[in-house]
């Protein structure tokens, strides 16, 4: 399950980056965050521009929805997603990712 936090603007979602990747995706959860991949270098914020795009095409939101709060040169990072309430997130996620179960 992953540790997802509600707040007034938004709900706040940990992530466990992995740069330099073979493909872009989404690959499950660890530790309680959502586990993501993406080909682009970890310099210069390209990974987690490329992190925010894959993010806002996989839950259908916009890039300026999302935001790094923490984490900005670590593989464990925090987004804040603006513009959705706890249970539409883990409606997305679980469509994402079926075989997990956001609802607990």
């Amino acid at each position: 399950m992953i540790d997802l936090e509600e707040r007034d603007d938004g709900v706040v979602m940990p992530v466990k980056a992995r740069a330099g990747a073979a493909h872009n995706a989404i690959t499950g959860t660890h530790a309680g965050m959502l586990k993501v991949s993406v080909t682009q270098a970890p310099e210069q914020g390209k990974a987690n521009q490329a992190i925010i795009k894959l993010l806002a095409n996989s839950l259908d939101l916009s890039k300026s929805q999302i935001m790094l709060v923490t984490g900005e040169s670590s593989p464990h990072k925090k987004f804040l997603l603006s513009g959705l309430n706890l249970s539409q997130l883990r409606k997305s996620l679980d469509h994402l990712l079926p075989d997990l179960d956001f609802r607990s």
